[in-house]
């Protein structure tokens, strides 16, 4: 690719996508109309010094996470997305493969949830994008490297969640995304990396390999599961966790609520606030 060529593209389709157009206060005098560079940044959750070499043309070769990512803060049109791939060298995925792409439609659905914590999941349970408020509520989700993205990995061979959770709980919630996990590898019988990520399942846990072996039918569970997260500055926090699927893009919104006029409804707040301010203070000192 002509790495110039990319950054130049990138640079000049940031310049025209205004802050209220992505849910961003602009605060205060600007010099442009578009995003800056630090906004885009954060939005596709790569650091600045990153961005800054893509756009220069001195950093080549930008993973597929990092074009889709930039694709989707940058509220690209399919055609323009498909022109960032080919600009960085690489092809879109195809049908045959799991999709990270947010139509712009379920983006603006997501920018309406300000101040609700949201995170949003493809069909294999890779983390596509959570908001400032899920970050505050469950821990900064742009530490999470290769791996650490996948739930059903983090709740099988990684450390889990801040989410409460009984033995039994938890054996449920691993049944249930292997199952859901099952039946993703069924529509996307093409996709290598779903493949690598079920052999590396079965191998490092002898329960996830015989829930895969055995498990004929998804077990039924309820779309809306009570949850205790254990905050670690507020303290439990009691809230309910709604799984929306977007059936046509193959996409699970995770949405976290409490219940109004409580101390549970209290304490996110508090956490969501409190945590904001810590997220902003670090990536200014970035």
């Amino acid at each position: 690719m002509e790495a110039w060529e990319f950054g130049s593209t990138v640079r000049r389709w940031r310049d025209r996508v205004s802050p209220d157009a992505v849910g961003m206060s602009h605060g205060g005098r600007r010099r442009a109309a578009g995003l800056r560079r630090e906004e885009l940044a954060t939005l596709a959750g790569i650091s600045v010094d990153y961005l800054t070499r893509l756009e220069q043309g001195r950093a080549t070769a930008p993973s597929e996470q990092v074009v889709e990512a930039l694709a989707r803060a940058l509220r690209l049109s399919d055609a323009e997305r498909d022109q960032l791939f080919t600009l960085a060298g690489r092809s879109a995925p195809g049908r045959g493969v799991v999709s990270a792409r947010l139509a712009p439609s379920v983006q603006r659905l997501l920018d309406r949830f300000e101040g609700i914590p949201v995170v949003v999941y493809d069909a294999a349970w890779n983390l596509i994008v959570a908001n400032a408020p899920y970050d505050a509520l469950m821990g900064p989700t742009k530490q999470l490297r290769s791996e650490e993205r996948n739930a059903v990995w983090r709740n099988v061979l990684g450390t889990g969640s801040r989410a409460r959770a009984t033995a039994q709980e938890h054996d449920e919630l691993v049944a249930g995304l292997t199952a859901d996990l099952r039946s993703t590898v069924a529509r996307y019988p093409d996709d290598t990396r779903l493949r690598k990520l079920v052999a590396e399942l079965r191998a490092g846990s002898a329960r996830f390999d015989e829930l895969w072996s055995t498990m004929a039918e998804p077990p039924s569970t309820d779309p809306s599961r009570h949850k205790i997260i254990d905050h670690p500055l507020v303290g439990p926090i009691a809230v309910d966790c709604d799984t929306l699927v977007v059936a046509g893009d193959d996409l699970r919104i995770m949405v976290y609520t409490a219940e109004p006029d409580t101390e549970d409804a209290e304490r996110l707040q508090l956490a969501i606030v409190l945590g904001t301010q810590a997220l902003v203070g670090r990536e200014q000192t970035d």
